[in-house]
């Protein structure tokens, strides 16, 4: 009977064992990057609801999360994948009286873009930096390269 009822407790411990670790595996090989929403091919990767965006590379985080603002009711910003169409350092908005959009980096259509600004307001649709991370999203990303916004 005690051999029996190790048997049984043994082989619950493997079957629970093997169960665990083959989740663990399941979830490592998903296709997203850890500690963001988007997938391993994107290039920047933006959250909406944590109002966070990182660089990354090979499936790897290599700069961030940094604090971003987003749009606001009526100008948000949109969700989906997109690719960098233009960038220009010293940028202003024709659409808002000149506003300065210093390291533009555009992605989306209707000039939404990654620039440095206040990040205590929202924006038009455009996610706001402060300047050291603007300077980098703009050095670090590149035409075609790809935007995840979630």
């Amino acid at each position: 009977m005690r051999r029996r009822r190790a048997l049984v407790v043994a082989a619950t411990g493997l079957v629970v064992g093997l169960g665990a670790a083959g989740t663990a595996v399941a979830a490592g090989t998903g296709s997203g990057v850890a500690g963001t929403p988007c997938s391993a091919t994107a290039k920047a990767c933006v959250d909406l609801e944590s109002q966070q965006a990182w660089l990354m590379k090979g499936g790897k985080v290599t700069y961030g999360p940094v604090d971003v603002a987003t749009g606001g009711h009526g100008t948000e910003t949109p969700t989906g994948d997109f690719a960098v169409y233009d960038k220009d350092r010293d940028h202003h908005s024709a659409e808002f009286d000149g506003a300065p959009m210093p390291w533009s980096v555009f992605f989306a259509p209707g000039g939404i873009a990654f620039h440095e600004g206040d990040r205590d307001s929202g924006s038009a649709g455009c996610v706001k930096l402060r300047n050291q991370d603007a300077t980098v999203f703009f050095g670090k990303l590149a035409h075609g390269d790809r935007v995840e916004v979630r």
